[in-house]
């Protein structure tokens, strides 16, 4: 089968120069006070790469082209394709239940499908924090988040995002493959695409690999942070990889790459139905999200793990594929910054958020709203200020303004600077009309109570 490598001449982008990009990467990094980043484009007929800064403050290690990052929850995107590579080798079906291939659960989440795990619509809560899942196995986690008590919402009608649910893709894999996820992730993706694995754990990696950073208020100073993940979330989000290595991984999954069978990565970028991500992306599919840019669709993944931000856009009409790592919580908007300067330099336009919604009408006031709402094991509280606005608490932290508007969607205000962000939307029973779910970051939470 041929692969195509190059866009139509047409909607070819310029080229800026290696040495043009890299001094933006350098500038751009200092002003973000982040360590180290990486930037990797693939104009659809060759690649660009640079770097910048260092992988370790304390130590002083370079950032190099080599270097692997902790990629959060892009390591979803890698769990999703080796999935789907099973399904397309007739080992699994997307459509069987998660109890026929993981019978212990099968009494828990009956209804539940490979493909709702993919792309989020199991109705799954999100799962225990890091700190609390050290030391459970696969078994015990997924049985303690899997019951009818903690579903959101029936599978397959509704969006939430879901580490749980890659925890149990996670398992799958390795019930079918005989191998850990870790092998498996290697074996049936990572190794076909060029790219050295590493993971988080790995007791004597094969590759350099970057700290994540976190500021010290008190001194100032970027220090190093710790990576918490605990090891039975692997699946959503143990991978670490270079941006170079990400553009591996976009190509495959743009069909650009024999690494990924073309209709396997056609199932990763077709929009999924009820896969409605909210702030997180204009749509899903199974490992990926989907976002819309000048009349295209764009697939990719974001991810933060302590003190990294990870990104990969790619486009499957022209071949292009952008993907970034930083070693810092505040990458997140350096990566915003490159992609301006990669729109000025060269004309590529690469999404970094949803699509900006059609106006959505004066903000109102929504007191029906007020309440508790819970996904597992975290509790969100909508309460009224004194002047009759509607603020919003996770877990008992600091109440953060709500803005509401007639379709039901909301937006937060950063208490520091006032600025508007996209937040998510409210959601009214069919049957009552009553309010009873609230959807914020593309996490799905149901009403328990009423404030």
């Amino acid at each position: 089968m041929p692969y195509p490598t190059a866009a139509p001449a047409a909607a070819r982008p310029s080229s800026p120069s290696h040495q043009e990009l890299r001094s933006h990467l350098d500038s751009l990094a200092r002003v973000h006070r982040v360590p180290g980043a990486q930037l990797a484009v693939h104009t659809g007929t060759h690649v660009i790469s640079v770097s910048t800064g260092t992988a370790d403050a304390v130590a002083n290690t370079p950032f190099t082209a080599e270097t692997a990052v902790p990629l959060g929850s892009v390591t979803k995107a890698a769990t999703a394709a080796a999935v789907l590579l099973l399904a397309d080798d007739g080992d699994l079906d997307l459509d069987q239940t998660v109890g026929e291939l993981l019978p212990d659960l099968a009494g828990a989440i009956p209804e539940v499908t490979v493909r709702h795990l993919l792309s989020h619509t199991a109705g799954l809560p999100t799962g225990p924090d890091s700190d609390s899942a050290v030391g459970t196995t696969a078994a015990r986690y997924l049985s303690a988040v899997c019951t009818a008590r903690s579903s959101l919402f029936p599978p397959g009608t509704a969006f939430s995002y879901s580490n749980a649910g890659y925890v149990a893709a996670g398992r799958i894999l390795s019930e079918v493959t005989g191998m850990t996820w870790q092998e498996a992730v290697a074996a049936l993706v990572l190794e076909p695409l060029g790219i050295v694995p590493a993971f988080l754990g790995d007791a004597a990696p094969a590759r350099p690999i970057a700290s994540g950073h976190a500021l010290n208020t008190a001194t100032g100073l970027v220090r190093p942070a710790h990576q918490n993940l605990a090891p039975v979330e692997a699946p959503a989000g143990a991978l670490l990889a270079s941006a170079e290595d990400l553009v591996a991984l976009g190509r495959a999954v743009i069909g650009r790459s024999a690494a990924l069978p073309a209709g396997a990565a056609g199932l990763m970028r077709r929009p999924e139905p009820a896969a409605d991500p909210g702030a997180l992306a204009d749509a899903w599919g199974l490992g990926l999200a989907l976002f819309t840019q000048d009349g295209r669709v764009w697939c990719g993944h974001d991810g933060n793990a302590q003190g990294t931000s990870c990104h990969l856009r790619a486009d499957p009409d022209s071949g292009v594929v952008v993907a970034f790592t930083g070693n810092s919580g505040a990458a997140t908007a350096l990566w915003r910054d490159i992609v301006a300067e990669l729109a000025r330099l060269t004309g590529i336009r690469v999404p970094t958020a949803r699509a900006a919604d059609t106006p959505r009408g004066p903000a109102v006031a929504l007191p029906e709203c007020a309440g508790t709402y819970r996904n597992g094991g975290t509790e969100y509280t909508v309460k009224l200020d004194g002047d009759g606005r509607p603020t919003l608490s996770v877990d008992g932290d600091c109440p953060i303004p709500l803005v509401c508007y007639p379709d039901l969607s909301c937006d937060l205000v950063d208490p520091a600077t006032d600025r508007i962000e996209p937040g998510g939307r409210f959601h009214r029973d069919p049957a009552t009309g009553v309010i009873d779910r609230l959807q914020i970051s593309g996490r799905t939470a149901r009403r328990t109570g009423t404030d």
